[in-house]
C-alpha cells in the first residue's frame, strides 16, 4: 500500500486518561517502517505508565499504514489481551481495517475473549467422539487413494520402486524373523504347558497337540505377527515418513509433480504386504516346535504329536490364518505410511506419528480380527 501523497507526514502519538481506567491514544500522521518504531516505543511507555484495563485507540488522524504500521497495531491488542483488558480503535479508514484483517485481525473493533472454562465430561466425551470420527474420515479417504495407487502399481509394475520395495521388504520381514520365531516358539511352549495341566485331568493329554495346532495355525500366529510389525515396522515407516514431512523433504516430492503417497507408501505397503503371510508362516512353525518340546517331556512321541496335528488342522484352517495375516499387513503399512504423512511440525511431531502409528495399528487389527472371527464363525471355516 503507498502513501496516498508524495509528502511524508511525522507520525505522533499523544496519550492521556479518560477515567474509569481507560486510556486513550491518539496517533497521527503516517505509520511506515521509519515512523512506526519511534511510535511502538512511545505506545509502550504510556501503556507502562498508565496502565489500563480499557484502551481507546483514536485512528481519526492517521494518514497512511503498512504492514509495519499493523504490526505494531496488533502487538498493542495482543498486549492487552494478554493483561485481561481490551483494546478498541476507532474511526481507523476501511483501507487499514482490510488491512488489519490481513495480518490476523477479524472484528472492527478488538477486545480480551475471556478464558474457556474447562469442559464438562459430556462435552469432553463430544470432542473425543467428533475427533475420532474425523480420523475415520482420514483413514476411509487414504484407504481409497490407497487402492487406488495399489490398482496402478498392478497395471503398470514398472512405475514401481523395486529397489525400495526389496529394500523394505529386507528391513520389515527379513529382519523381523528372530523376533518372530522366538515370540512364536515361546507361545507354543507356554500354551501347551497351560493347556496341559486341566487336560491331564481328564486323561486328555494328547489333545494339547490339537489346540497348540488350531490356535497358533488359525489365530495366534497371524495375529502375533501382525502385533509385533505393528511395532516394529509401522513405527518404523511413521517415524521415516514423518522425518521427511518435518524436513520437508515431501513438500519437495510435490513440488516436482511425485505423489508421496505412490512415491513412499506403495512400495511399503507391497513389501509389507508379500513378507507378513510368510512371517506367520514361520509364526506357526515355531510355535508348533515350542508345542512339540512340551509333548515330547509328557512322554509323547513326535510321531503321535505331529499326527494329531494333522488330523486336527487342514489346509482351510492355514489359508484362512494366511489371508487374515495378508490383511493385517496391509493395515500395518498402511496405518504406519498414514501417520507418517500427518506429522506435523515440532520436536515431538515425529514421536507423536510414532506413537499413534502403533496405537492406531494394534487397535486395527483387534478390531479385523473380530470381524474376521465372526464371518469364519458363519461361513463355516
Amino acid at each position: 500500500m503507498n502513501s496516498p501523497t508524495g509528502i511524508r507526514s511525522p507520525a505522533s502519538l499523544q496519550a492521556k486518561a479518560s477515567g474509569e481506567g481507560t486510556l486513550v491514544l491518539s496517533i497521527r500522521g503516517q505509520l511506515d517502517s521509519t515512523s512506526t518504531g519511534s511510535i511502538w516505543r512511545e505506545a509502550m511507555k504510556a501503556l507502562d505508565h498508565s496502565p489500563a484495563g480499557r484502551v481507546v485507540m483514536d485512528a481519526s488522524g492517521l494518514t497512511y499504514c503498512d504492514g509495519t504500521g499493523a504490526a505494531f497495531l496488533l502487538e498493542l491488542v495482543r498486549r492487552q489481551t494478554k493483561g485481561g483488558g481490551t483494546l478498541e480503535i476507532h474511526n481507523l479508514q476501511e483501507r487499514f481495517e482490510r488491512l488489519l484483517d490481513l495480518y490476523g485481525r477479524t472484528n472492527p473493533e478488538i477486545s480480551v475473549s475471556t478464558p474457556d472454562e474447562s469442559p464438562s465430561f459430556v462435552e469432553q466425551i463430544g470432542r473425543a467422539s467428533f475427533k475420532v470420527w474425523k480420523d475415520v474420515q482420514v483413514l476411509i479417504a487414504f484407504v481409497g487413494e490407497l487402492s487406488v495407487g495399489l490398482l496402478d502399481a498392478a497395471a503398470h509394475p514398472r512405475r514401481i520402486r523395486w529397489k525400495d520395495m526389496l529394500l523394505t521388504a529386507e528391513l520389515a520381514g527379513v529382519n523381523a524373523l528372530p523376533i518372530i520365531a522366538l515370540i512364536g516358539f515361546l507361545l507354543g511352549l507356554i500354551m501347551a504347558f497351560q493347556a496341559a495341566i486341566p487336560m491331564r485331568q481328564f486323561g486328555a493329554d494328547i489333545f494339547v497337540a490339537n489346540l497348540i495346532g488350531l490356535s497358533m495355525v488359525r489365530e495366534l500366529g497371524p495375529l502375533i505377527t501382525a502385533i509385533l510389525l505393528a511395532g516394529r515396522s509401522a513405527s518404523a515407516f511413521a517415524a521415516e515418513l514423518g522425518t521427511m514431512k518435518v524436513r520437508e523433504e515431501i513438500d519437495a516430492l510435490t513440488t516436482m509433480g511425485l505423489d508421496p503417497l505412490r512415491f513412499l507408501a506403495v512400495p511399503r505397503v507391497i513389501a509389507a504386504v508379500a513378507m507378513t503371510p510368510l512371517l506367520a508362516v514361520f509364526a506357526n512353525l515355531f510355535g508348533l516346535i515350542g508345542g512339540a518340546v512340551v509333548m515330547l517331556s509328557l512322554g509323547f512321541t513326535l510321531t503321535t504329536y505331529v499326527n494329531q496335528i494333522l488330523l486336527s488342522v487342514d489346509v482351510g484352517d492355514l489359508l484362512g490364518g494366511l489371508f487374515k495375516s495378508v490383511v493385517f499387513g496391509m493395515i500395518v503399512a498402511a496405518i504406519g505410511c498414514l501417520r507418517g504423512l500427518q506429522t506435523q511440525t515440532g520436536a515431538s511431531a515425529v514421536g507423536i506419528s510414532t506413537t499413534r502409528a502403533v496405537v492406531s495399528g494394534i487397535v486395527l487389527i483387534a478390531i479385523v480380527d473380530g470381524i474376521f472371527a465372526v464371518v469364519y464363525y458363519y461361513v463355516g471355516i
